[in-house]
This record gives C-alpha cells, sequence and structure tokens, in this order.
C-alpha cells in the first residue's frame, strides 16, 4: 500500500510540473491562480450575485442530469433489471390478495426506515453544508417520546412511525415504573437509522480521495486541496484549527480502524477530514465504512440518546422550568409560556385535546420558523455550492486557453 501511495504521489509532481513555451510553470504561481479562482467562485452566492447564481445553478443542473443519462444509457441492462422489478413491485402492491397485510407491513417498516436514514443522509453528506437533522427531527422525538414515557408511565404507544401525535395507551402504567432502558428502546430503530444515514452521507469525501490517488490526477475537491496544503506545512502548523486537523489525520493514519472508530463515535464536525484521510491513504473501503457505521450508528447515538432523555426526564424538566421562574425581573414571564407548553403536552396525551384547541405557543411557533429558517438555507447552500462547482468547470476550460495564448 505504501508503495502504491509513493507511485502516485510520483504520478502528481510529475503532472504538476506542466510546462509553458518550454519552461516548468511557477509553483507559486500555480498557487496564487487557485487562491484567485477560489476566491472569485466564493463570491458567487445568491446575496451577492443572484442572477448568475441561478444561471450557474441551472446549467450545472443540466450537467448533471446529462451526466446521469450518459452513465444510465451505458448501463441499460441494469436500468432493465431495476424497470422490470419496479413494475413487479408495482403489480405487487396493487393487486388484491391474502398478501397485502404483508404488503402493508412491509411498506409501514420500509418508509420509516427510509425517511430516518434519509435524514442521516442529509445531516451529514455536505451539500454545501449539512442539514442540522439530528436538532431538527431527532432531538425533538426522543425528547417527545421521554416526556410521553413519564407522563404516561408506559412506552406502550402505537409503533412507529407514530400518528401526528402519541397518545397515552388507555391502561396507564403505575408512576415510577419507566426506566432509562425502556425510553432507550423505544427510539433505538429511529436512531439507529439516522445513524446508518449518517455513516452513509460521510463516504463522499472517502471516494473523491481514493480515486484522486489512485489517479494521480489533479483532485476536483477544495477539501482534497486544503488537506494536500495542510499535509504540506504540517511541521509549520501553529494555529488550533490546523492542530485539530493534524490530529484527526495522525490519529486516523496511525490507529487505523479504531483511530476511525473513535472519530466517529462522538460529535466530530472534522469528522469529513477522516473520510479524506482514509481515502487518500487507501485505506480499505470496509475498514473505512465498517468503523464509521459501528461508531456513528451504534456508540454515538447511545450517547445522544442518553443525553437528550436525560436531559428531557421529568425531573430535569421540572427543575429547569423552576430555574427559569427564579431568574430575577424577567423570570415569571419567560416560566410561563413552558409551562403553557407542557401543560398542552399533557393534555394531548390524555386525549384531552378535542376538549379544546390551545392557543399557539410562542415556543412552538419559534420553532416551527426555526426549522423553515434552517431547510431553506440548505436548500440556498446547495445552490450556491452547484453554482460554484459550474463555475469552476469554466475556469477549468478556461486555462488550457490561456496557456497556448
Amino acid at each position: 500500500m505504501a508503495e502504491n501511495g509513493q507511485n502516485c504521489d510520483q504520478r502528481r509532481v510529475a503532472m504538476n510540473k506542466e510546462q509553458y513555451n518550454g519552461n516548468f510553470t511557477d509553483p507559486s504561481s500555480v498557487n496564487e491562480k487557485k487562491r484567485r479562482d477560489r476566491e472569485e467562485r466564493q463570491n458567487i452566492v445568491l446575496w451577492r450575485q443572484p442572477l448568475i447564481t441561478l444561471q450557474y445553478f441551472s446549467l450545472e443542473t443540466l450537467v448533471i442530469l446529462k451526466e446521469w443519462t450518459s452513465k444510465l444509457w451505458h448501463r441499460q441492462s441494469i436500468v432493465v433489471s431495476f424497470l422490470l422489478l419496479l413494475a413487479v413491485l408495482t403489480a405487487t402492491y396493487y393487486v388484491e390478495g391474502a398478501h397485502q397485510q404483508y404488503v402493508q407491513r412491509i411498506e409501514k417498516q420500509f418508509l420509516l426506515y427510509a425517511y430516518w436514514i434519509g435524514l442521516g443522509i442529509l445531516s451529514s453528506v455536505g451539500l454545501g453544508t449539512g442539514l442540522h437533522t439530528f436538532l431538527l427531527y431527532l432531538g425533538p422525538h426522543i425528547a417527545s417520546v421521554t416526556l410521553a414515557a413519564y407522563e404516561c408511565n408506559s412506552v406502550n404507544f402505537p409503533e412507529p412511525p407514530y400518528p401526528d401525535q402519541i397518545i397515552c395507551p388507555d391502561e396507564e402504567g403505575t408512576e415510577g415504573t419507566i426506566s432509562l432502558w425502556s425510553i432507550i428502546s423505544k427510539v433505538r430503530i429511529e436512531a439507529c437509522m439516522w445513524g446508518i444515514g449518517t455513516a452513509i452521507g460521510e463516504l463522499p469525501p472517502y471516494f473523491m480521495a481514493r480515486a484522486a490517488r489512485l489517479s494521480g490526477a489533479e483532485p476536483d475537491d477544495e477539501e482534497y486541496q486544503e488537506f494536500e496544503e495542510m499535509l504540506e506545512h504540517a511541521e509549520t502548523a501553529q494555529d488550533f484549527a490546523s492542530r485539530a486537523k493534524l490530529a484527526v489525520q495522525n490519529l486516523v493514519q496511525k490507529v487505523g480502524f479504531f483511530g476511525i472508530l473513535a472519530c466517529a463515535s462522538i460529535p466530530n464536525p472534522l469528522f469529513d477530514l477522516a473520510g479524506i484521510t482514509c481515502g487518500h491513504f487507501l485505506v480499505p473501503f470496509w475498514t473505512f465504512f465498517g468503523a464509521t457505521l459501528i461508531g456513528k450508528a451504534i456508540i454515538k447515538m447511545h450517547i445522544q440518546k442518553l443525553f437528550v432523555i436525560v436531559a428531557f426526564s421529568k425531573h430535569i424538566v421540572e427543575q429547569m422550568v423552576a430555574f427559569i421562574g427564579a431568574v430575577p425581573g424577567i423570570g415569571p414571564s419567560l416560566q410561563k409560556p413552558f409551562q403553557e407548553y407542557l401543560e398542552a403536552q399533557r393534555q394531548k396525551l390524555h386525549h384531552r385535546s378535542e376538549m379544546g384547541t390551545p392557543q399557539e405557543n410562542w415556543l412552538s411557533w419559534m420553532f416551527e420558523k426555526l426549522v423553515v429558517v434552517m431547510v431553506c438555507y440548505f436548500i440556498l447552500s446547495i445552490i450556491n455550492s452547484m453554482a460554484q462547482s459550474y463555475a469552476k468547470r469554466i475556469q477549468q476550460r478556461l486555462d488550457p486557453k490561456e496557456k497556448t495564448k
């Protein structure tokens, strides 16, 4: 593996020594040109250049569709097999018969798994920026199940996916029968599926770095370029961010499977660097993905679940509300909406929501608007990222023309 990596490095060095009228290109001028191009692309955002950004986004979308159409056209056997399978599944779904009860059960479970895996992928796939689906969806879901479990003294709600609201069973348990483990078991499926999605979302940086290393071509990703620059200036790194990145890179490179597992098992915003490191040093796929899957879908998810469940346990919530009320001056006014919100949730859990629709609480109103804002920002980041990707295509087409002048 090390010998293969050295050969790839030698090929990259040879490719970087481009000739210009018989002379080698000055590396400093090349780096300066890349820096200017990067700054120029970063200015292509909706709030600075809306028309150009939307135009480039549309053109990049067409380019991607064209590329995918070409790939599918060259894999006609796979496409035909997929269409035949889809036709069989559609017929099975719509034809009446005794099998429909199994079809409905499979559909229910498939939609549940696909929903949470999809949210996990959105959280880590890196389309411009990740959508923080744990804060927006999984965390609130675990919190609502925790509050309901302590209020109902039971976790015998309907099996997920839940209806519009969780409702206590008719036969409630006795107080004090709810344990931490019972709540963990109740939300384990959703949490593990979300963790699997986050592990899948970490694969693109790995494959990108691996392909660049094996081909010896100029990497077509800014994060990978920054990674190589970081390796070149590793000895002179002084700032905290660079040292943290180097620590992650060294841990993954030297420890291997258990280093990846350690990085994946804790909330780590630098984990993309671990994927790039593994791809760059040609770490086997199943070593990287296996450690990432175990770390994110099992270890990290149980840590996050425990934190949310403990934070929203009945006595902790009551203490937090009392603490808010003790704040001098504004405490009582802040405490009231929290108490109203908790009381409204208790009424819903005990079938009392039909007694009257409570007025919308400003806490729920703020959370709804926060979700909308973060989803909109995620969409804008995708538009900006795709527009900048098309701008990079233009710059790459212009570079050869400039060299021939």
